[in-house]
């Protein structure tokens, strides 16, 4: 199996304690960093900068956060792990397609699998609705924080979660412990949103699914895609009621219906389509490997 290679040891002491400490948790540490570090920032501005000039900006910045994570500039010990962690940037164009299209599947999987799962328990809107001061504001305001929202989380947590901590460990332990790993820490690390735990399992599959097509593909891009896909619906919908709200009540108190017969049909076929889509892309990826 190919070994993670950086381009020299560390000559100091803390350099040399730093590689002692295992794999998993170095690989945890940094890519919890590199994902806070984006996340923050756009924090700090959302908060003193008005709306629509806090999503230019961190646009701006999101530029120099994917160069910087992607190898460019010092330090040079640091830039071929760097350029690994990021995985390829320069896609085939079947690999763009079929990627784009898993990309699709998640988004469409996770809000409907949301519907499904709100259609056997409850949905509560006090728990999901964490983003309802956004329903007040202009449209101009509110799309800007949707966007900035998900712009910023769909870019530096692909980066950090699926690109530095479990490109290392595929390296090392293969793909499904890695993609197992980085599902769970990315679900710890999203465990204080109080509508997590109602929907952990689609939760989980989602993760799982997007950290197979990072692997698949071995690029962030169609991951990052499919991530700002989900989190513009999540928060215009599910988070607030800019576009509206689910009103459906659970098959235990309205029998089955159409809706629910549709709702199961289509998380069916999309779990159908995207394992399709995934043997068409690690193909691709073993004929490449051997080209």
């Amino acid at each position: 199996m190919q070994q993670l290679k950086i381009s020299s040891y560390p000559s100091n002491s803390l350099g040399r304690l730093w590689m002692k400490i295992p794999l998993v948790i170095r690989s945890i540490l940094i890519g919890f960093g590199v994902s806070t570090i984006g996340v923050s920032i756009w924090a700090v501005l959302v908060m003193n900068i008005p709306g629509s000039w806090s999503v230019l900006l961190m646009a701006i910045i999101l530029i120099f956060y994917w160069m910087y994570f992607s190898g460019k500039w010092a330090p040079s010990n640091t830039q071929e792990f760097r350029r690994i962690c990021i995985r390829r940037i320069k896609l085939k164009r079947s690999v763009w397609v079929l990627g784009l299209c898993a990309a699709f599947l998640i988004a469409l999987l996770l809000n409907t699998g949301l519907m499904l799962t709100f259609r056997i328990v409850e949905f509560q809107p006090e728990v999901f609705k964490n983003l309802s001061l956004i329903n007040d504001l202009s449209p101009l305001l509110s799309w800007s924080i949707i966007i900035g929202v998900s712009m910023t989380a769909g870019v530096c947590e692909e980066i950090g979660y699926r690109g530095y901590l479990q490109k290392p460990l595929e390296l090392k332990y293969g793909p499904v412990v890695a993609i197992f790993i980085s599902t769970i820490i990315f679900l710890v690390i999203h465990i204080h949103q109080a509508w997590l735990i109602s929907i952990l399992v689609p939760a989980f599959i989602i993760s799982f699914m997007i950290g197979y097509l990072a692997y698949a593909t071995n690029s962030l891009l169609p991951g990052i895609i499919a991530h700002v896909s989900w989190d513009i619906v999540m928060s215009s919908y599910w988070w607030s009621d800019v576009i509206g709200t689910f009103e459906y009540k659970p098959i235990s108190m309205t029998g089955i219906d159409s809706h629910f017969f549709i709702i199961v049909s289509v998380v069916l076929l999309s779990i159908l389509l995207f394992i399709v889509v995934i043997r068409k892309l690690l193909k691709l990826k073993m004929q490449n490997s051997v080209e």
